[in-house]
């Protein structure tokens, strides 16, 4: 068994939905959260949004899976992130569990 953890915008919940549906993960859940990102470091030039901090509002999915969805899920998310021309990709964490009650 595999646990799962996807991170996205929020513009970005129907797309991962649909990968999960696509994987059969039928059982998730998800929660909104405020992504954050320092780029105080980053010249100002090349700072698409700015300002040196800035926040958005995003995503975090997880979900308990049997070990063939998910690579299911991964190259789905893989081709997603391949196809964008915007700056945000779905990200997804994949992390064995060794127990579980």
């Amino acid at each position: 068994m595999k646990l799962l953890i996807i991170t996205a915008i929020a513009e970005f919940e129907n797309e991962v939905k649909q990968i999960l549906k696509k994987a059969a993960v039928k059982k998730y859940s998800y929660n909104p959260v405020t992504g954050f990102r320092d780029a105080t470091e980053e010249d100002v030039e090349s700072n698409w949004f700015g300002t040196a901090m800035t926040q958005n509002e995003s995503l975090m999915f997880y979900a308990y899976t049997e070990n063939e969805n998910v690579a299911i899920v991964y190259d789905a998310v893989k081709a997603f992130n391949d196809s964008q021309e915007t700056m945000s990709n779905i990200h997804v964490a994949i992390l064995d569990i060794e127990k579980t009650n």
